[in-house]
């Protein structure tokens, strides 16, 4: 291995093709984030070797340009045939750099500088007869994902059906800006001039540290040791590219593998940040940690996502066959995943998904909806809804209790260790008939009768997110719809109302019980179950700390078009909720604590029916 500082006229004056392996990421670079910056950097030095142009001693003193490094690999190469290299590391930058060159070589040429056309040309291609017409042209050669658009790019295809390609977009960008700058620069008299300038600049001004690797170089081990420092690769990146070396060890057919396998994992829904937790991490970072955890029967720290997903790997990838059935079986899976966010409501899959995953934001037991949903496993139905049926209840009733979950990862790993020693036959019956038989407080599953005798009494509104309130009386709203209503959907964004408003001293007080301690209680008691109900935002926002009655709001005087209603009668011309309806019908004179405290145990029983305990 050796690192040289070199020019693009060393890289590639000569007959070079420099190839982008199948593992790489397709072209992502943009306009705002890395040409714009790269021509200012261009431009500003070459305005600078203009200044200096009369003086020679100046001219020697120009700072170039530094673009950054790259990794190169030779390859294997045959006599007389160009001299060929992989690229390691630094494909956006030498992607980049020929586009630069090309679109320079073009308005270079456009104006009749045929000496320094030819230069840059010389750069771009291998303008050799038996080069012609096939890849080997170019001086560089992209992964499958960005071939045809850059060919059309750097052959000037017009009418390209790559248009919006970011290739062509950003040798559109280069061409627009070296014109511009060629045609409309008051400081300097002269197209041709500055542009035999740029010429100069771009042939001889930029540099990059060129990392140069032999054939018995360790490529994958310099690959992560470069990037395990400053602001590092995704773990997919680095799996991704080890999965990739193997497969052309293995003299697989990776390009299959980048096109069929792996070139969604590089669209931006699986590299967008999103929160696992307090942190922020791309989606396909976490499918990949849930997906060791499936595979592996074991918990798997964020940080060695990629250590163990290689050794998980080790033994399939020893031969093409068993390594193309491994990706294959991670491609499916990850199709599964992604297809959680569509699965319909009214599934047991969707369900679950919704409620206890975005909800209560329990994204570790990810790893169990995967095992039951995999094409990998194909569980039957069945069990599938057994088996989710089951762990929802025990993550609600815990939720619901305050019972600590975070032991949950752990009791994934549990749960997966015992279903991967029954069929998936008895898969659901087994998830339940674990959690049934846990007894340590870190994993019990609450029973009817602890639900019964603690939920009722329990503070939740402050100690349970209004999110998750929201899911577990939106469930209880759909259960009394089953009962007795036609089935709606519920509209998004229902709050969480207080019948019983926390401001009650201001109306509520001739309800109060003259008793020692009595304030205390009800302070306690509004922010229990049966106070809890739905009504959409400005319901509960007109709602406030109004009157129950009528009567009561009329002697407050308030204003506006709702003047002298009091909160039964709002909820009832206003709100269609079943939830609601038993509130209003049942207590046309008062809601008192007594009230409270009953509608708290018989929402109690709802909530064991929706979510049970076999």
């Amino acid at each position: 291995m050796r690192a040289d500082a070199v020019t693009p006229r060393d890289l590639f004056d000569s007959k070079v093709q420099y190839e982008i392996p199948a593992f790489q990421r397709p072209y992502v670079w943009t306009e705002e984030d890395q040409w714009g910056p790269l021509w200012a950097d261009v431009r500003r030095v070459a305005e600078a070797y203009l200044d200096a142009s009369q003086d020679q001693e100046k001219l020697d003193q120009v700072s170039p340009h530094f673009l950054g490094a790259v990794v190169i690999k030779e390859m294997s190469n045959i006599a007389g045939d160009l001299a060929r290299s992989s690229v390691i590391d630094g494909q956006q930058r030498m992607t980049t750099l020929q586009l630069l060159l090309d679109a320079a070589q073009l308005i270079v040429e456009n104006f009749g500088n045929e000496d320094d056309a030819e230069a840059l040309h010389e750069l771009v291609l291998n303008d050799s007869r038996r080069f012609r017409g096939s890849s080997r042209r170019f001086k560089l050669w992209p992964s499958r994902a960005d071939r045809e658009a850059f060919a059309d790019a750097m052959d000037g295809s017009s009418d390209s059906v790559h248009a919006d390609h970011r290739i062509q977009q950003a040798h559109r960008f280069f061409r627009g800006e070296i014109h511009e700058w060629a045609v409309n620069n008051e400081r300097f008299e002269g197209a041709p001039q500055r542009l035999s300038a740029l010429t100069a600049v771009l042939s001889d001004r930029l540099f990059v540290v060129a990392i140069n690797l032999s054939v018995l170089d360790d490529d994958q081990l310099i690959f992560e040791t470069l990037n395990d420092r400053g602001t590092p690769l995704l773990a997919a990146d680095l799996v991704k590219n080890w999965i990739f070396q193997q497969g052309e060890t293995l003299r697989a057919d990776v390009d299959v593998w980048a096109e069929k396998y792996w070139l969604e994992f590089d669209e931006d829904w699986w590299r967008e940040q999103i929160s696992q937790g307090r942190l922020l991490r791309s989606r396909i970072d976490i499918f990949l940690q849930y997906w060791l955890t499936m595979r592996t029967q074991d918990e798997i720290p964020t940080e060695v996502v990629f250590k163990r997903f290689r050794d998980h790997a080790k033994s399939h990838m020893q031969e093409a066959q068993s390594a193309t059935a491994f990706v294959q079986a991670l491609r499916r899976d990850a199709d599964t995943f992604r297809s959680f966010a569509e699965i319909g409501d009214h599934t047991v899959e969707g369900q679950f998904y919704r409620r206890v995953i975005e909800a209560l934001e329990l994204g570790a037991t990810t790893p169990l909806l995967l095992w039951f949903l995999s094409d990998n496993h194909n569980v039957p139905h069945s069990q599938v809804k057994i088996a989710l049926g089951s762990l929802e209840s025990w993550v609600v009733r815990r939720t619901l209790l305050r019972r600590s979950t975070k032991d949950v990862s752990k009791l994934m790993v549990s749960l997966l260790k015992e279903l991967d020693v029954v069929s998936t036959g008895e898969a659901g019956e087994t998830v339940t008939t674990f959690l049934a038989g846990q007894k340590s407080d870190s994993r019990e599953w609450p029973t009817d009768e602890q639900m019964l005798a603690e939920l009722p009494v329990v503070k939740l509104y402050g100690n349970v997110r209004q999110s998750r309130l929201r899911v577990i009386l939106a469930a209880v709203e759909s259960k009394l719809r089953d009962r007795r209503h036609e089935t709606v959907s519920l509209p998004e964004r229902l709050e969480v109302e207080h019948i019983m408003p926390r401001g009650w001293r201001s109306h509520w007080l001739d309800s109060l019980k003259q008793e020692a301690g009595a304030e205390q209680k009800r302070d306690q008691l509004i922010h229990t179950l049966g106070n809890l109900t739905l009504t959409t935002q400005p319901l509960n926002g007109a709602l406030s700390n109004r009157p129950w009655t009528d009567e009561a709001a009329s002697e407050v005087a308030p204003t506006g078009s709702d003047a002298g209603r009091g909160k039964r009668s709002m909820l009832s011309r206003f709100s269609i909720l079943a939830i609601n309806k038993s509130i209003v019908d049942g207590h046309p004179d008062a809601w008192t604590d007594e009230d409270i405290s009953a509608r708290s145990r018989e929402l109690s029983q709802l909530i064991c029916e929706v979510w049970p305990r076999v």
